[in-house]
């Protein structure tokens, strides 16, 4: 009887094995301009809601967008942050690099991810630029919902409460100021992309793990929800956004998660 049970727990286990599949963290596609992207996004349907140079670099110029599928499905509690997918014009690497729909919608909807709604932007986006290849960062489709860099480390739902009140936009506008680079009003929140560009800011942890080439991350978000301002934990959304980072180049940002917090906090308590 242990024998049979022992068989049917491994069989389980291989069957599950080999259905699981990577899912590419990013997607590339030939270089355009910047204006090109944004023509081809808004012809299939997407809204571009915001662009900039991340790490204050034009070389790295990262456009934001939208669509009504994306608007909708962020429209529950804690799930803000999948409204906006983004693509970067990496002119240094030559080529255009996308946040994967499929690789995003998944980690920030949870049990709310629906595969085909995600595969839908993808191929909008393939007829867009063409054949989109992936990355070499990447995940098991079983693996993105519950992602952790690691034992003791921050899930997706364990987001950090920057700040509470009745006037946290109007704080974050006034004190951010030029450095927002998107701000997204949906049905029960308003979700805002804001550039870092501080000593210890993108510049400094992107190009200290050598992150340039993947940081269509970028801007980092802060979600307002009610009287609450949120921001994901930077030690997750660091470690979602480079699934490959090693525990040494981790350690070389280590401080970097504090100061993210400490800048985006600052942006909505003044």
């Amino acid at each position: 009887m242990k024998k049979l049970l022992l068989s049917g727990v491994l069989a389980t286990l291989l069957t599950s094995s080999l259905m699981a599949k990577d899912i590419s963290t990013y997607e590339y596609a030939n270089l355009q301009s910047s204006d090109a992207v944004k023509t081809a996004l808004t012809n299939k349907g997407f809204t571009v809601v915001g662009e900039y140079d991340a790490m204050g670099n034009p070389n790295y110029h990262i456009v934001a967008y939208t669509n009504d599928s994306l608007e909708d499905s962020a429209s529950k509690e804690n799930r803000g942050f999948a409204a906006v997918q983004k693509v970067l014009v990496d002119k240094t690497d030559k080529k255009l690099v996308f946040t994967n729909p499929e690789y995003f919608l998944h980690a920030f909807l949870q049990d709310d991810f629906k595969e085909a709604d995600a595969q839908k932007i993808n191929k909008a986006l393939s007829a867009a630029f063409g054949t989109l290849s992936g990355s070499k960062d990447a995940l098991e489709d079983d693996d993105i919902a519950g992602f952790h860099f690691m034992m003791g480390m921050p899930y997706y739902e364990d987001m950090i409460e920057i700040a509470e009140g009745s006037d946290l936009l109007q704080k974050l506008k006034k004190n951010a100021g030029k450095n927002i680079v998107f701000e997204l009003k949906l049905k029960n929140s308003t979700l805002v992309g804001v550039a870092m560009p501080t000593a210890d800011g993108e510049k400094s942890y992107v190009t200290a793990i050598e992150g340039q080439e993947h940081s269509a991350f970028l801007p980092y978000m802060i979600l307002i929800e009610g009287n609450k301002a949120k921001i994901m934990h930077p030690k997750y959304y660091l470690a979602i956004s480079y699934p490959e980072l090693s525990m040494g180049q981790f350690m070389t940002i280590s401080s970097t998660p504090g100061d993210i917090e400490d800048y985006m906090t600052a942006l909505v308590t003044k």
